[in-house]
Protein backbone atom coordinates (compact mmCIF):
# COMPACT_ATOMS: atom_id res chain seq x y z
CA UNK A 1 0.00 0.00 0.00
CA UNK A 2 1.14 3.60 -0.85
CA UNK A 3 2.39 5.87 1.98
CA UNK A 4 -0.30 8.09 1.46
CA UNK A 5 -3.28 4.90 1.71
CA UNK A 6 -1.14 4.13 4.92
CA UNK A 7 -1.42 7.26 6.61
CA UNK A 8 -5.22 8.21 5.48
CA UNK A 9 -6.81 4.62 5.97
CA UNK A 10 -6.39 2.07 8.82
CA UNK A 11 -8.71 -0.49 10.59
CA UNK A 12 -12.66 -0.39 10.05
CA UNK A 13 -11.92 2.18 7.16
CA UNK A 14 -9.53 0.28 5.24
CA UNK A 15 -11.59 -2.99 5.61
CA UNK A 16 -14.31 -0.86 4.29
CA UNK A 17 -12.42 0.23 1.05
CA UNK A 18 -11.43 -3.15 0.60
CA UNK A 19 -15.12 -5.10 0.76
CA UNK A 20 -16.12 -2.17 -1.57
CA UNK A 21 -13.04 -2.99 -4.23
CA UNK A 22 -14.20 -6.24 -4.04
CA UNK A 23 -17.67 -6.11 -4.87
CA UNK A 24 -16.60 -3.52 -7.37
CA UNK A 25 -14.77 -6.25 -9.23
CA UNK A 26 -17.47 -8.94 -8.56
CA UNK A 27 -20.16 -7.13 -10.10
CA UNK A 28 -17.88 -5.85 -13.18
CA UNK A 29 -16.48 -9.80 -13.81
CA UNK A 30 -20.23 -10.73 -13.52
CA UNK A 31 -21.53 -8.18 -16.35
CA UNK A 32 -18.62 -8.65 -18.41
CA UNK A 33 -18.89 -12.31 -18.07
CA UNK A 34 -22.17 -12.07 -19.61
CA UNK A 35 -21.70 -10.79 -22.78
CA UNK A 36 -18.60 -12.71 -23.38
CA UNK A 37 -20.34 -16.25 -22.82
CA UNK A 38 -23.15 -15.62 -25.40
CA UNK A 39 -20.58 -14.53 -28.14
CA UNK A 40 -18.35 -17.06 -27.56
CA UNK A 41 -21.98 -19.95 -27.36
CA UNK A 42 -22.68 -18.93 -30.76
CA UNK A 43 -18.78 -18.55 -32.58
CA UNK A 44 -18.56 -21.87 -34.13
CA UNK A 45 -21.64 -21.61 -35.24
CA UNK A 46 -21.49 -18.48 -36.70
CA UNK A 47 -17.86 -19.56 -38.13
CA UNK A 48 -19.67 -22.69 -40.08
CA UNK A 49 -22.30 -20.15 -41.46
CA UNK A 50 -20.10 -17.96 -42.99
CA UNK A 51 -18.02 -20.90 -44.12
CA UNK A 52 -20.19 -23.45 -44.80
CA UNK A 53 -18.09 -26.13 -43.35
CA UNK A 54 -17.41 -27.12 -39.73
CA UNK A 55 -13.61 -27.58 -40.52
CA UNK A 56 -12.06 -24.42 -39.15
CA UNK A 57 -14.91 -23.44 -37.49
CA UNK A 58 -12.73 -23.39 -34.11
CA UNK A 59 -10.43 -20.82 -35.68
CA UNK A 60 -12.50 -18.10 -33.87
CA UNK A 61 -12.29 -19.60 -30.80
CA UNK A 62 -8.11 -20.15 -31.30
CA UNK A 63 -8.47 -16.29 -31.73
CA UNK A 64 -10.20 -15.11 -28.73
CA UNK A 65 -7.73 -16.68 -26.80
CA UNK A 66 -4.86 -15.43 -28.69
CA UNK A 67 -6.65 -11.88 -28.22
CA UNK A 68 -6.25 -13.05 -24.44
CA UNK A 69 -2.80 -14.02 -24.66
CA UNK A 70 -1.72 -10.67 -25.78
CA UNK A 71 -4.54 -8.82 -23.63
CA UNK A 72 -3.03 -10.60 -20.34
CA UNK A 73 0.17 -9.42 -21.33
CA UNK A 74 0.20 -5.57 -22.25
CA UNK A 75 -2.84 -4.93 -19.86
CA UNK A 76 -1.20 -6.21 -16.69
CA UNK A 77 1.85 -4.08 -18.34
CA UNK A 78 -0.52 -0.95 -17.79
CA UNK A 79 -1.54 -1.98 -14.01
CA UNK A 80 2.14 -2.48 -13.52
CA UNK A 81 2.65 1.04 -14.20
CA UNK A 82 -0.65 2.94 -13.87
CA UNK A 83 -2.69 0.99 -11.42
CA UNK A 84 -5.67 -2.36 -11.88
CA UNK A 85 -8.53 0.40 -12.43
CA UNK A 86 -6.93 2.13 -15.70
CA UNK A 87 -6.34 -1.84 -17.07
CA UNK A 88 -9.48 -2.99 -16.31
CA UNK A 89 -11.41 0.10 -18.28
CA UNK A 90 -9.06 -0.44 -21.08
CA UNK A 91 -10.01 -4.06 -21.24
CA UNK A 92 -13.87 -3.17 -21.05
CA UNK A 93 -13.26 -0.66 -24.15
CA UNK A 94 -11.76 -3.06 -26.56
CA UNK A 95 -14.40 -5.00 -25.67
CA UNK A 96 -16.78 -2.82 -26.73
CA UNK A 97 -14.71 -1.82 -30.42
CA UNK A 98 -14.28 -5.88 -31.05
CA UNK A 99 -18.22 -6.64 -30.27
CA UNK A 100 -19.00 -4.04 -33.01
CA UNK A 101 -16.33 -5.26 -35.53
CA UNK A 102 -17.74 -9.14 -34.99
CA UNK A 103 -21.35 -7.66 -36.00
CA UNK A 104 -19.99 -5.47 -38.88
CA UNK A 105 -18.48 -8.94 -39.73
CA UNK A 106 -21.90 -10.96 -40.01
CA UNK A 107 -23.54 -8.24 -42.18
CA UNK A 108 -20.37 -8.89 -44.37
CA UNK A 109 -20.25 -12.07 -44.43
CA UNK A 110 -16.50 -12.07 -43.90
CA UNK A 111 -14.88 -15.03 -42.09
CA UNK A 112 -11.38 -13.00 -41.46
CA UNK A 113 -13.32 -9.88 -40.12
CA UNK A 114 -14.95 -12.09 -37.78
CA UNK A 115 -11.93 -13.76 -36.35
CA UNK A 116 -10.14 -10.29 -36.16
CA UNK A 117 -13.42 -8.88 -33.99
CA UNK A 118 -12.89 -11.72 -32.04
CA UNK A 119 -9.52 -11.00 -31.08
CA UNK A 120 -10.27 -7.92 -30.06
CA UNK A 121 -12.99 -9.15 -27.69
CA UNK A 122 -10.49 -11.37 -25.97
CA UNK A 123 -8.24 -9.04 -25.83
CA UNK A 124 -10.32 -7.04 -23.59
CA UNK A 125 -12.17 -10.13 -21.98
CA UNK A 126 -8.38 -10.52 -20.21
CA UNK A 127 -9.29 -7.67 -18.12
CA UNK A 128 -11.55 -9.72 -16.38
CA UNK A 129 -9.27 -13.14 -15.96
CA UNK A 130 -6.84 -10.61 -14.22
CA UNK A 131 -9.93 -9.15 -12.06
CA UNK A 132 -9.13 -12.21 -9.69
CA UNK A 133 -5.48 -11.76 -8.58
CA UNK A 134 -6.79 -7.58 -7.43
CA UNK A 135 -8.82 -9.25 -5.09
CA UNK A 136 -6.42 -11.89 -4.44
CA UNK A 137 -3.80 -9.05 -3.52
CA UNK A 138 -6.14 -7.41 -1.05
CA UNK A 139 -5.99 -10.16 1.76
CA UNK A 140 -4.03 -11.94 3.67
CA UNK A 141 -2.45 -15.34 2.01
CA UNK A 142 -4.61 -17.39 4.30
CA UNK A 143 -7.62 -16.14 2.59
CA UNK A 144 -6.44 -15.81 -0.66
CA UNK A 145 -7.67 -18.58 -2.77
CA UNK A 146 -11.22 -17.46 -1.10
CA UNK A 147 -10.84 -14.34 -2.27
CA UNK A 148 -10.07 -15.80 -5.95
CA UNK A 149 -13.02 -18.30 -6.14
CA UNK A 150 -15.26 -15.39 -4.89
CA UNK A 151 -14.37 -13.28 -7.86
CA UNK A 152 -14.31 -16.21 -10.31
CA UNK A 153 -17.48 -17.02 -8.97
CA UNK A 154 -19.22 -13.56 -10.26
CA UNK A 155 -19.29 -15.18 -13.93
CA UNK A 156 -22.12 -17.15 -12.46
CA UNK A 157 -24.28 -14.88 -13.47
CA UNK A 158 -22.75 -14.76 -17.19
CA UNK A 159 -23.03 -18.88 -17.37
CA UNK A 160 -26.88 -18.40 -16.42
CA UNK A 161 -27.75 -15.54 -17.90
CA UNK A 162 -24.74 -15.39 -21.24
CA UNK A 163 -26.43 -18.55 -22.78
CA UNK A 164 -30.16 -17.80 -21.97
CA UNK A 165 -29.74 -14.39 -23.60
CA UNK A 166 -28.99 -15.97 -26.83
CA UNK A 167 -31.72 -16.86 -28.54
CA UNK A 168 -33.44 -13.27 -26.95
CA UNK A 169 -31.36 -11.50 -29.01
CA UNK A 170 -31.34 -13.27 -31.99
CA UNK A 171 -34.72 -12.64 -31.62
CA UNK A 172 -34.29 -8.71 -30.91
CA UNK A 173 -32.01 -8.57 -33.64
CA UNK A 174 -33.53 -10.19 -36.43
CA UNK A 175 -36.85 -7.73 -35.36
CA UNK A 176 -34.30 -4.81 -36.00
CA UNK A 177 -33.48 -5.83 -39.75
CA UNK A 178 -30.15 -8.03 -38.61
CA UNK A 179 -29.22 -11.23 -38.94
CA UNK A 180 -30.17 -12.97 -36.01
CA UNK A 181 -26.20 -14.16 -35.07
CA UNK A 182 -25.78 -10.84 -34.92
CA UNK A 183 -27.66 -10.15 -31.73
CA UNK A 184 -25.50 -12.66 -29.06
CA UNK A 185 -22.17 -9.90 -30.78
CA UNK A 186 -24.43 -6.91 -29.47
CA UNK A 187 -24.38 -8.27 -26.07
CA UNK A 188 -20.99 -7.91 -25.01
CA UNK A 189 -21.02 -4.34 -26.28
CA UNK A 190 -23.86 -3.52 -24.05
CA UNK A 191 -22.73 -5.41 -20.97
CA UNK A 192 -18.92 -4.37 -20.83
CA UNK A 193 -20.01 -0.26 -21.19
CA UNK A 194 -21.75 -0.77 -18.18
CA UNK A 195 -18.94 -3.05 -16.45
CA UNK A 196 -16.52 0.10 -17.31
CA UNK A 197 -18.40 2.47 -16.16
CA UNK A 198 -19.15 0.73 -13.06
CA UNK A 199 -14.79 0.29 -12.80
CA UNK A 200 -14.19 3.81 -13.44
CA UNK A 201 -16.70 5.10 -11.10
CA UNK A 202 -16.08 3.06 -8.17
CA UNK A 203 -12.75 1.35 -7.83
CA UNK A 204 -11.73 4.18 -6.04
CA UNK A 205 -8.57 3.93 -4.46
CA UNK A 206 -6.93 1.84 -6.62
CA UNK A 207 -6.78 -2.33 -6.05
CA UNK A 208 -2.64 -1.39 -5.38
CA UNK A 209 -3.17 0.84 -2.87
CA UNK A 210 -5.51 -1.08 -1.11
CA UNK A 211 -3.24 -4.35 -1.21
CA UNK A 212 -2.17 -6.87 1.70
CA UNK A 213 1.69 -6.80 1.82
CA UNK A 214 1.94 -9.54 4.32
CA UNK A 215 4.84 -12.20 2.25
CA UNK A 216 5.38 -15.80 3.55
CA UNK A 217 7.68 -16.06 6.61
CA UNK A 218 10.25 -17.95 4.25
CA UNK A 219 10.14 -14.60 1.71
CA UNK A 220 10.89 -12.00 4.58
CA UNK A 221 13.47 -14.27 6.13
CA UNK A 222 15.60 -14.21 2.73
CA UNK A 223 14.46 -10.66 2.26
CA UNK A 224 13.89 -10.92 -1.68
CA UNK A 225 13.01 -7.36 -2.50
CA UNK A 226 15.18 -6.88 -5.68
CA UNK A 227 13.26 -7.26 -9.14
CA UNK A 228 14.16 -10.45 -10.82
CA UNK A 229 13.95 -11.53 -14.46
CA UNK A 230 10.84 -12.85 -15.10
CA UNK A 231 12.67 -15.84 -16.29
CA UNK A 232 13.95 -16.84 -13.30
CA UNK A 233 10.87 -16.01 -12.04
CA UNK A 234 9.49 -18.68 -14.16
CA UNK A 235 11.74 -21.34 -12.89
CA UNK A 236 10.44 -21.44 -9.45
CA UNK A 237 8.79 -24.81 -8.77
CA UNK A 238 5.54 -23.59 -7.21
CA UNK A 239 5.11 -21.09 -10.31
CA UNK A 240 6.03 -23.77 -13.19
CA UNK A 241 3.75 -26.20 -11.46
CA UNK A 242 0.64 -23.57 -10.98
CA UNK A 243 1.14 -22.39 -14.82
CA UNK A 244 1.29 -25.97 -15.86
CA UNK A 245 -1.91 -26.74 -13.56
CA UNK A 246 -3.94 -23.93 -15.19
CA UNK A 247 -2.75 -24.42 -19.12
CA UNK A 248 -3.60 -28.20 -18.93
CA UNK A 249 -6.93 -27.66 -17.23
CA UNK A 250 -7.45 -24.87 -20.05
CA UNK A 251 -6.91 -27.27 -22.70
CA UNK A 252 -8.91 -29.38 -21.26
CA UNK A 253 -11.90 -27.75 -20.92
CA UNK A 254 -11.44 -25.73 -24.26
CA UNK A 255 -10.64 -28.86 -26.27
CA UNK A 256 -14.35 -30.06 -25.64
CA UNK A 257 -16.26 -27.48 -24.58
CA UNK A 258 -15.87 -25.52 -27.90
CA UNK A 259 -16.97 -28.34 -30.42
CA UNK A 260 -19.80 -29.49 -28.17
CA UNK A 261 -22.33 -26.43 -29.86
CA UNK A 262 -21.49 -27.70 -33.21
CA UNK A 263 -21.57 -31.43 -32.22
CA UNK A 264 -25.16 -30.67 -31.03
CA UNK A 265 -26.07 -28.67 -34.33
CA UNK A 266 -25.27 -31.06 -36.84
CA UNK A 267 -27.07 -33.64 -34.94
CA UNK A 268 -30.49 -31.33 -34.89
CA UNK A 269 -30.39 -29.38 -31.64
CA UNK A 270 -31.38 -25.95 -31.51
CA UNK A 271 -30.05 -23.06 -29.66
CA UNK A 272 -31.80 -23.60 -27.30
CA UNK A 273 -31.03 -26.82 -26.78
CA UNK A 274 -27.28 -25.33 -26.77
CA UNK A 275 -27.80 -22.97 -24.62
CA UNK A 276 -29.26 -25.45 -21.82
CA UNK A 277 -26.04 -27.56 -22.71
CA UNK A 278 -23.53 -24.33 -22.54
CA UNK A 279 -25.54 -23.22 -19.19
CA UNK A 280 -24.67 -26.18 -17.53
CA UNK A 281 -21.22 -25.99 -18.35
CA UNK A 282 -20.51 -22.50 -17.41
CA UNK A 283 -22.65 -22.75 -14.56
CA UNK A 284 -19.94 -25.79 -13.49
CA UNK A 285 -16.79 -23.41 -13.96
CA UNK A 286 -18.42 -20.91 -12.07
CA UNK A 287 -21.09 -21.49 -9.78
CA UNK A 288 -18.81 -23.90 -7.14
CA UNK A 289 -15.85 -21.00 -6.88
CA UNK A 290 -16.11 -19.95 -3.62
CA UNK A 291 -16.16 -23.87 -2.31
CA UNK A 292 -13.20 -24.59 -4.47
CA UNK A 293 -11.57 -21.27 -2.66
CA UNK A 294 -12.37 -23.01 0.38
CA UNK A 295 -11.58 -26.11 -0.05
CA UNK A 296 -8.23 -24.71 -1.39
CA UNK A 297 -7.41 -22.48 1.64
CA UNK A 298 -8.09 -25.81 4.12
CA UNK A 299 -6.49 -28.84 1.86
CA UNK A 300 -4.00 -26.89 0.04
CA UNK A 301 -3.59 -26.06 -3.50
CA UNK A 302 -1.75 -29.27 -4.99
CA UNK A 303 -4.97 -31.91 -3.32
CA UNK A 304 -7.48 -29.22 -4.53
CA UNK A 305 -5.60 -29.66 -8.28
CA UNK A 306 -5.52 -33.59 -8.06
CA UNK A 307 -9.39 -33.32 -7.12
CA UNK A 308 -9.63 -31.03 -10.55
CA UNK A 309 -7.91 -33.42 -13.00
CA UNK A 310 -9.66 -36.43 -11.61
CA UNK A 311 -13.22 -34.54 -12.53
CA UNK A 312 -11.65 -33.21 -15.79
CA UNK A 313 -10.79 -37.04 -16.98
CA UNK A 314 -14.32 -38.01 -15.93
CA UNK A 315 -15.76 -35.93 -17.38
CA UNK A 316 -14.38 -35.59 -20.64
CA UNK A 317 -15.26 -39.73 -20.76
CA UNK A 318 -18.37 -39.07 -20.36
CA UNK A 319 -18.62 -36.52 -22.99
CA UNK A 320 -17.70 -38.72 -25.81
CA UNK A 321 -19.62 -41.40 -24.53
CA UNK A 322 -23.21 -39.06 -24.14
CA UNK A 323 -25.89 -38.86 -27.18
CA UNK A 324 -25.51 -35.66 -28.60
CA UNK A 325 -28.40 -34.06 -28.56
CA UNK A 326 -28.35 -32.67 -25.35
CA UNK A 327 -29.51 -34.83 -22.85
CA UNK A 328 -28.79 -35.66 -19.48
CA UNK A 329 -25.45 -37.38 -19.83
CA UNK A 330 -23.79 -34.37 -22.28
CA UNK A 331 -25.48 -31.58 -19.51
CA UNK A 332 -24.28 -33.52 -16.60
CA UNK A 333 -20.68 -34.28 -18.41
CA UNK A 334 -20.54 -30.53 -19.51
CA UNK A 335 -20.96 -29.36 -15.95
CA UNK A 336 -18.86 -31.69 -14.26
CA UNK A 337 -15.59 -30.39 -17.27
CA UNK A 338 -16.21 -27.14 -15.98
CA UNK A 339 -16.20 -27.64 -11.64
CA UNK A 340 -12.99 -29.81 -12.54
CA UNK A 341 -11.89 -26.60 -14.62
CA UNK A 342 -12.90 -24.41 -11.67
CA UNK A 343 -10.91 -26.60 -8.76
CA UNK A 344 -7.74 -26.71 -11.35
CA UNK A 345 -7.99 -22.61 -11.58
CA UNK A 346 -8.88 -21.17 -8.31
CA UNK A 347 -6.33 -23.50 -7.13
CA UNK A 348 -3.64 -23.03 -9.38
CA UNK A 349 -4.14 -19.40 -9.63
CA UNK A 350 -3.81 -19.24 -5.46
CA UNK A 351 -0.54 -21.64 -5.77
CA UNK A 352 1.14 -18.91 -8.44
CA UNK A 353 0.04 -15.90 -5.87
CA UNK A 354 1.70 -17.81 -2.92
CA UNK A 355 5.03 -18.15 -4.99
CA UNK A 356 5.07 -14.28 -5.56
CA UNK A 357 5.89 -11.43 -3.99
CA UNK A 358 3.29 -8.28 -4.47
CA UNK A 359 5.68 -6.36 -6.92
CA UNK A 360 5.90 -9.34 -8.69
CA UNK A 361 2.49 -10.65 -9.13
CA UNK A 362 1.31 -7.90 -12.06
CA UNK A 363 3.76 -9.24 -14.97
CA UNK A 364 4.07 -12.76 -13.74
CA UNK A 365 0.12 -13.11 -13.70
CA UNK A 366 -0.06 -11.32 -16.87
CA UNK A 367 2.71 -13.54 -18.36
CA UNK A 368 1.61 -16.35 -16.90
CA UNK A 369 -2.19 -15.92 -18.21
CA UNK A 370 -0.87 -15.44 -21.89
CA UNK A 371 0.55 -19.11 -21.69
CA UNK A 372 -2.80 -19.96 -20.87
CA UNK A 373 -4.12 -18.65 -23.49
CA UNK A 374 -1.66 -19.31 -26.08
CA UNK A 375 -2.01 -22.61 -25.61
CA UNK A 376 -6.08 -23.50 -25.14
CA UNK A 377 -5.54 -21.46 -29.03
CA UNK A 378 -4.56 -24.39 -29.83
CA UNK A 379 -6.73 -26.78 -28.13
CA UNK A 380 -9.13 -24.68 -29.78
CA UNK A 381 -8.25 -24.37 -32.88
CA UNK A 382 -7.24 -27.92 -33.03
CA UNK A 383 -10.62 -28.91 -31.87
CA UNK A 384 -12.15 -29.11 -34.87
CA UNK A 385 -9.93 -30.62 -36.69
CA UNK A 386 -9.88 -33.22 -35.00
CA UNK A 387 -13.71 -33.42 -34.91
CA UNK A 388 -13.77 -33.21 -38.46
CA UNK A 389 -11.28 -36.06 -39.04
CA UNK A 390 -12.08 -38.50 -36.31
CA UNK A 391 -15.03 -36.76 -34.64
CA UNK A 392 -16.42 -35.67 -31.08
CA UNK A 393 -15.72 -38.68 -29.12
CA UNK A 394 -11.82 -38.29 -29.66
CA UNK A 395 -11.84 -35.02 -28.41
CA UNK A 396 -12.85 -36.33 -24.86
CA UNK A 397 -10.56 -39.32 -24.91
CA UNK A 398 -7.90 -36.79 -25.57
CA UNK A 399 -8.92 -34.64 -22.70
CA UNK A 400 -9.07 -37.45 -20.48
CA UNK A 401 -5.61 -38.53 -21.12
CA UNK A 402 -3.64 -34.88 -21.01
CA UNK A 403 -4.67 -34.65 -17.18
CA UNK A 404 -2.11 -36.75 -16.66
CA UNK A 405 0.44 -33.95 -17.57
CA UNK A 406 -0.28 -31.60 -14.26
CA UNK A 407 -0.43 -35.25 -11.66
CA UNK A 408 3.22 -36.43 -12.89
CA UNK A 409 4.40 -32.43 -12.40
CA UNK A 410 3.01 -32.17 -8.98
CA UNK A 411 4.33 -35.14 -7.33
CA UNK A 412 7.97 -35.07 -9.70
CA UNK A 413 8.19 -31.57 -7.01
CA UNK A 414 6.06 -32.55 -3.88
CA UNK A 415 8.86 -31.79 -2.00
CA UNK A 416 9.39 -28.63 -2.52
CA UNK A 417 5.81 -27.90 -2.92
CA UNK A 418 5.31 -29.74 0.84
CA UNK A 419 1.88 -31.53 1.41
CA UNK A 420 -0.31 -28.39 1.15
CA UNK A 421 1.25 -26.39 -1.92
CA UNK A 422 2.80 -24.08 -0.06
CA UNK A 423 6.52 -23.84 0.23
CA UNK A 424 10.11 -22.26 0.52
CA UNK A 425 10.81 -22.41 -3.23
CA UNK A 426 11.57 -18.42 -3.70
CA UNK A 427 14.06 -19.21 -5.88
CA UNK A 428 14.49 -22.46 -3.71
CA UNK A 429 15.15 -19.71 -0.59
CA UNK A 430 17.38 -17.99 -3.27
CA UNK A 431 19.44 -20.81 -4.32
Amino acid sequence: MSDLARDARSGPELAHARRRARWTLVSAVALGSTGYIAAVTVTTIVARDLLGSGTWAGLPGAGIVLGAAAGAVLLSQLMSARGRRPGLVLGYATVILGSLIAVAAILARSFPLLVGGVVVIGFGNAANQLARYAAADMVPPQRRAWAIGLVVWASTVGSVAGPSLVPIAGRLAQQAGLPDLAGPFLLPAVFAAVAGLLVFVLLRPDPFDLADETAPDEQRAVGITERLPISRILRRPGVAAAIVALVVGQLVMVLIMTMTPLHMVEHGSDLAAVGIVISAHTLGMFALSPLSGRLTDRFGPVPTIFAGTALLAGSSLLAAAAPPAGGPALIAALFILGWGWNLGFVAGSALLSEHLELHERTRVQGAADAMIWSSSAAASLGSGLIMATVGYAALGIMGAGMVAIPVLVLRANRRVLGARGSSPDVDTIAS
